[in-house]
């Protein structure tokens, strides 16, 4: 079973992510069936909280939660966060240069930038 940070952490980045659009029905869905998964659904409250804060804000000050509590994972869960926030991303359908540069930025932040990179690349490859 996951942390309560680690819930707070993937659901936090994918939905400051998908807020930069606007949150579409089809993100919301993907939101809502990730916090089932995780058993997360009061994390995902905590989320939704946290960016009506202030939504403009709202990577920036998750960029300073996470700093706060990211050492607590290993590198392969730092990865792992990233990699499912990219997925459900391309899942839609795109990832928009914003999406992926906040990505990248997150992934340099976390010290996994080069193996983020090279999942990125092998998942265009496959595409």
């Amino acid at each position: 079973m996951e942390s309560s940070h680690y819930k707070k952490v993937l659901l936090l980045l994918k939905s400051v992510i998908f807020n930069y659009h606007g949150l579409d029905e089809e993100e919301q869905k993907i939101l809502k069936e990730t916090a089932e998964q995780i058993n997360g659904t009061e994390e995902l409250k905590w989320v939704n909280e946290f960016i009506l804060q202030d939504d403009l804000s709202s990577f920036d000050r998750a960029r300073g939660y996470f700093k706060m509590v990211i050492d607590e994972f290993s590198k392969e869960q730092k990865l792992d966060i990233i990699r499912q926030i990219w997925d459900a991303n391309r899942s839609k359908g795109y990832v928009s240069e914003i999406e992926a540069t906040s990505l990248l930025k997150i992934a340099k932040d976390w010290g996994v930038q080069s193996d983020f990179i090279a999942y990125v690349r092998s998942t265009h490859k496959n595409a």
